[in-house]
């Protein structure tokens, strides 16, 4: 077995284990200054939006030997505004150019064939009007909100309401990482990012829902023992999970790495880039949120209940009662008064192991015999 799948193996039974509930409060405040900075360059630099929010004009040019950079030069002179010249594999160009009146494309598209010594009839012009990518960012949006509410409905129904919460909070956070980022490395948003960012809620939330359906069925009878708080248990199940949430994140993110930094940066391919950026982004922030926020959430949201608020105090009890027994003097022919055992002390968090198997071997050592 690797060393991988033996520490996979120790953390599902509990043999080590990393505390990530009692340290929630510095994962709270990582993620609050990270949700912060992308705020802050959202507002501050904005979005990048592409041409097909902003509407504009793509002019497509045969093999030419004119650089991109000289290009693009050109086409700003011409338009006016920004554009974004980018080659092409078969040794033409693609110039953008954003947020112009499409009736002067005709204007454009005559002083760049000048400029770039090539024919009129041989730029292909491709015109967009701003209300096409308006049509597509309201799609986008009635798209998310009624995903978020249909997550809501099914994790209540299939977990509980606490969960749902957390996991909407989660949510929320693995996108306004995600925005902010593109905001601060100033990537265009194009419908290709929307497609990611929609992608990457998915990913999140199937990471989260499998931390909560190991937590649900550790708590099982939670309420019968007095070993473990839920934040116990919610440790366990993060834990347990913890390899599985890894090896998922990296199967995932190698090819999503393989377009951005390869296929983007190396190749040029920079129409990759909307795309990739959002699915790198979104699918670590994802694996992050449901390790480090979302079951701590469920966790901090679960013991303001009056019976987890009992079953903490009982056990918090019990183990001072235990350290004080352990570590006061020992006196002949007395012994300290410790609340009775309700489990074994070997025994694994509630619903952690498998079932209680009937007892076997039942009526040993009773005197044979029959009765008389």
């Amino acid at each position: 077995m690797s060393k991988l799948g033996s520490l996979g193996a120790k953390l599902y039974r509990g043999e080590v284990g990393y505390d990530f509930i009692g340290k929630r409060k510095i994962w709270y405040g990582v993620s609050i200054l990270i949700t912060i900075t992308a705020i802050v360059g959202l507002v501050v630099r904005g979005l990048n939006m592409g041409i097909e929010f902003e509407g504009g004009a793509v002019f497509t040019t045969p093999k030419t030997t004119v650089s991109a950079a000289k290009a693009e030069e050109y086409a700003e002179k011409a338009s006016g505004h920004d554009a974004i010249v980018q080659e092409l594999g078969t040794g033409g160009l693609r110039i953008q150019i954003a947020g112009i009146d499409t009736g002067k494309s005709d204007q454009i598209k005559e002083e760049l064939s000048k400029d770039l010594d090539i024919s009129a009839d041989k730029i292909n012009a491709d015109l967009v009007g701003p209300s096409w990518g308006e049509t597509i960012a309201n799609k986008a949006w009635q798209g998310l909100a009624i995903f978020m509410v249909l997550v809501v409905i099914y994790l209540a129904i299939a977990f509980e309401w606490r969960m749902a919460i957390a996991a909407l909070i989660a949510l929320v956070h693995d996108i306004t990482i995600t925005v902010g980022i593109y905001a601060l490395v100033g990537f265009e948003v194009t419908p290709g990012t929307v497609i990611g960012l929609l992608t990457i809620l998915g990913y999140s939330l199937y990471d989260t829902v499998v931390v909560f359906d190991s937590l649900k069925e550790q708590t099982k009878g939670i309420e019968k023992q007095t070993r473990w708080t839920y934040s116990d248990i919610a440790n366990r199940s993060i834990n347990s999970t913890l390899v599985r949430s890894i090896n998922t994140t990296v199967v995932a993110l190698l090819p999503v790495a393989g377009l951005l930094f390869i296929g983007g940066g190396f190749l040029g391919a920079g129409m990759l880039n909307d795309i990739s950026l959002s699915l790198f982004v979104g699918l670590a922030a994802g694996a992050y949120s449901s390790i480090f926020i979302a079951t701590p959430l469920v966790a901090d949201l679960k013991e303001r209940e009056p019976k987890m608020k009992a079953l903490k105090k009982r056990v918090l009890a019990k183990r001072a009662a235990a350290a004080a027994q352990a570590d006061g003097p020992a006196t002949e022919g007395f012994q300290a008064e410790v609340p009775q055992q309700d489990e074994p002390e070997d025994a694994a968090p509630a619903g952690a192991g498998p079932r209680n198997q009937p007892a076997r071997n039942r009526g040993r050592g009773r005197p044979s015999g029959k009765r008389r």
